[in-house]
């Protein structure tokens, strides 16, 4: 991410959808974050990432002990009826935090769609560059199946090339057996 287009791609894309850029991801907009008892808190079926490496998680919980969280969770309210919040982006976060023994965590609370929840969720988890290439692949699927997205569109919502989209795509069509070295991390 270290090129501006990248950077520009990716604000714009949040921006569309937010209407506040990174800003309104960091919760630096207008509304202040909110603190919100963890059990309140529930995992999004539409999270693109499908591991949590258990060692960052216990760095990230000891950070979040030492420190604090520094920026909130993004959620949403849960669907129909239910109590709580569904995670949009955070939920690494939200997990260490649980490790860390904290009670509360500070959110900003969107009403967002299926598809901007899943759009947000990938491009937090594509800015900080530690979403697998399959579960990136997955989440490029989704959105073009369920929500019509082209590979161009895509691309201009994610900040990337559409090149690198169609590549990634190209990866679910590989063997079983590909797709467990690139999970384990014997294939880069």
């Amino acid at each position: 991410m270290a090129d501006g287009k990248a950077r520009r791609g990716l604000g714009m894309g949040l921006s569309a959808l937010l209407g506040g850029g990174e800003d309104a991801l960091a919760g630096t907009g207008s509304e202040p974050p909110r603190r919100v008892p963890v059990e309140f808190l529930h995992a999004s079926a539409l999270q693109p990432r499908r591991r949590f490496d258990e060692e960052e998680l216990e760095l990230l919980a000891q950070s979040i002990r030492e420190h604090g969280i520094l920026q909130p969770l993004l959620v949403r309210p849960a669907a129909g009826n239910a109590p709580g919040y569904e995670i949009v982006a955070g939920e690494r976060r939200w997990r260490a935090a649980q490790r860390a023994g904290q009670h509360e965590v500070p959110v900003i609370v969107r009403e967002l769609s299926d598809q901007e929840t899943l759009e947000l969720a990938l491009i937090e988890n594509l800015q900080r560059a530690d979403l697998s290439p399959l579960d990136e692949a997955h989440a490029y699927r989704r959105l073009t199946e369920e929500f019509g997205h082209t590979q161009e569109a895509l691309a201009n919502a994610v900040g990337k090339s559409r090149s690198h989209v169609a590549n990634t795509l190209r990866l679910l069509s590989l063997p079983v057996a590909v797709h467990q070295m690139l999970d384990d991390g014997r294939l880069s």
